[in-house]
């Protein structure tokens, strides 16, 4: 089936403004929910706008998300959890994965329309979107076999797995993927790997909209069947949670924690409450704010380092050092329900001042937190499991096999197409002597990716074209300063090749070219003014002045002058009909007794064109009807 993917690369939730967010996943559903949204308040602003007096702009406060943070130094801890027992993970995406090729990833989605185009919902719709979470889920198993192969054992699964699954009209069950689900959960049961999901920034149990509480809870029992259906046992089915943030305040934190309170109490699952936990964010909810919440209504709490820098109580202090103190009171949370501790960690990129630019997340961390060194531990970074491969690295978790030789290569763990090579190139090649490489052997699914027996699938800070293969090199160079027997680069499409000049083109380029600098230092002479544009008015002008040329004493002279015009109105009362030419013939100096002029008139005429005073009377007869009819069509259109 053909149709529009779209990938989304992580699924991690730290801000609740789409532009901001850092890896939650959105579905289409919310985001046209959000839109409709924005155009409603839109319109309510307006109408408001016209019926209340505008007030004086607000001045935006010290801890605006615009404004600089002005705050005191960080204070963090010596301490750091070496040797590490825990587990390290990643978020969704594999960046390794996604590049091969064929790419490997589990966040295949689609649009609304695109599922539409396929026809019925019923007959085609369901089983295009279905195809989908299929292709997903089989990808999962190959993440978690990719992972243990590195030594990575936690992983945050994509909520996108299954496209609008929890859509109100477009929403399906997950029992066609059990099997798919299955196999992913028993091979992160044989090696003792962590799976763990994240709803994204839409799901608020603490909204006053009962829309989002519907679209909130739905969302929140896809997720339970996506967990379920992993077949889990044990302390691994016990580890398997859902992350949710406490979403926005809505003017009254102390109500919102109410609904919140209620919904969860009257509306959730017992799989569904047993398995979810809050996350303190970088906007609202410090530490402090859902601690209390978490303790009473038995819920376990992730502490996130990044987010606690950016929003905490004026008790605690920016850094790791103070919130440590609160890591019995957090623990405890966990160990009640007998589910093993996590927290994530995150840094801010280099040069974040303000809030908005704190929250975006860095390519890689640089230290481990003060945390439990047997807890799991969530890296939140952009380039996913090559910034758990960097602590790796720097304290030598996992061996150093990996780092030992770190070098530019080009990939050969998959089946990507080899570059094209045309007859010209193939041509050239044979004169040189040089032969065509033999194709690769084709690689096994199972292998796609994996590293092949190199095992280089490390690749150092800001390198990501080691990812894939070089790009091709375009000669910038025009093909009419090439050399001959030189070649160019091949055009890429048609519309590139239909551009592409013609050697009849390029030669009388190079001509030109060639005389432009034989000429270069000659004086050259100063441009020509341009025409005057040419107009009605400008053309009668032109006849009515051009001067004639006086008539032969053999033949008779056909001077062009213009008849007088009728008065006859057109369509409309201010059309008059212009005059038409007509051809009149001159008499000859014979028979009109007109003398011939002389030998220096002659020579005059020549040059200036001068005519005779009987020409000059001929035409002021028959310009005059021409002028009267001037006169009276400005009297008209007055």
């Amino acid at each position: 089936m053909t149709g529009e993917i779209l990938t989304s690369e992580s699924d991690a939730g730290t801000s609740f403004e789409p532009s901001e967010i850092e890896g939650d996943e959105e579905g289409e559903f919310e985001l046209e929910q959000k839109r409709k949204t924005k155009g409603k308040a839109k319109a309510k602003t307006k109408a408001k706008a016209k019926a209340v007096p505008k007030k004086k702009k607000e001045v935006k406060e010290e801890n605006d998300d615009e404004a600089p943070r002005i705050r005191d130094l960080a204070k963090n801890s010596d301490y750091v959890p070496i040797p590490w027992k825990g587990r390290l993970g990643y978020a969704c995406l594999n960046t390794y994965l996604r590049t091969s090729f064929p790419p490997i990833f589990c966040s295949r989605t689609c649009r609304i329309e695109t599922i539409l185009k396929q026809g019925k919902w019923e007959t085609s719709g369901l089983s295009y979107v279905q195809s989908l979470g299929l292709q997903n889920g089989a990808d999962l198993a190959k993440l978690i076999r990719w992972n243990e192969k590195y030594g990575i054992k936690f992983l945050r699964v994509s909520s996108e797995m299954f496209p609008f699954a929890s859509h109100k009209k477009y929403g399906y069950d997950l029992d066609f993927a059990k099997d798919v689900l299955a196999e992913a959960g028993k091979l992160a049961m044989q090696y003792g790997h962590r799976l763990t999901t994240h709803p994204g920034q839409f799901t608020q149990l603490g909204s006053p909209r009962d829309e989002v509480i519907e679209a909130s809870v739905r969302d929140l029992e896809y997720h339970s069947q996506l967990l379920r259906g992993l077949e889990l046992k044990g302390q691994d089915d016990r580890d398997a949670v859902m992350i949710l943030h406490m979403g926005g305040m809505f003017g009254d934190k102390q109500a919102t924690l109410n609904r919140f309170r209620e919904n969860y109490t009257n509306l959730l699952s017992e799989d569904v409450k047993r398995r979810l936990v809050l996350e303190n964010d970088d906007v609202i909810w410090s530490v402090h704010d859902l601690l209390p919440i978490c303790k009473e209504l038995n819920i376990p709490m992730v502490l996130d380092y990044h987010h606690h820098n950016i929003i905490h109580d004026e008790s605690l202090r920016e850094g790791t050092l103070d919130v440590m103190q609160l890591f019995p009171e957090i623990k405890a949370t966990w160990t009640r329900k007998g589910i093993t501790q996590k927290q994530h960690y995150s840094e801010p990129c280099p040069g974040a001042f303000t809030g908005r630019e704190m929250r975006k997340h860095s390519p890689r961390v640089a230290v481990l937190p003060p945390c439990d060194d047997t807890m799991d531990l969530m890296i939140e970074a952009k380039d996913k499991e090559q910034a758990v491969f960097e602590l790796y690295k720097i304290y030598g978790i996992g061996g150093d096999e990996l780092f030992r030789e770190v070098i530019p290569h080009q990939r050969r763990d998959d089946n990507r197409p080899p570059p094209k090579i045309t007859k010209a190139q193939l041509k050239k090649m044979e004169e040189e002597g040089i032969g065509v490489e033999p194709s690769p052997d084709e690689v096994p699914d199972d292998e796609i990716g994996m590293g092949g027996p190199e095992r280089r699938v490390y690749w150092p800070p800001g390198k990501e074209e080691w990812l894939s293969p070089m790009k091709r090199v375009v000669n910038r160079k025009p093909k009419v300063e090439m050399e001959e027997g030189e070649m160019g680069e091949e055009p890429a499409n048609k519309k590139q090749a239909a551009a592409a000049p013609k050697p009849e083109t390029v030669k009388k380029k190079q001509a030109v070219r060639h005389k432009k600098t034989v000429t270069e230092n000659e004086v050259k002479p100063p441009p020509t003014p341009p025409p005057p544009p040419k107009t009605k008015a400008a053309a009668r002008k032109k006849k009515a002045s051009a001067p004639l040329t006086p008539p032969s004493a053999s033949k008779p002279s056909k001077v062009t002058v213009l008849s007088a015009p009728s008065l006859r109105r057109g369509r409309s009362a201010s059309t008059v009909t212009m005059a038409r030419e007509k051809t009149m013939v001159l008499p000859s100096s014979e028979s009109s007794g007109l003398s011939s002029p002389s030998q220096s008139d002659q020579e005059t005429t020549d040059t200036k064109e001068v005519p005779t005073a009987a020409q000059k009377a001929i035409f002021e007869d028959a310009f005059q009807p021409v002028t009267n009819v001037r006169k009276k069509r400005q009297r008209l259109l007055v």
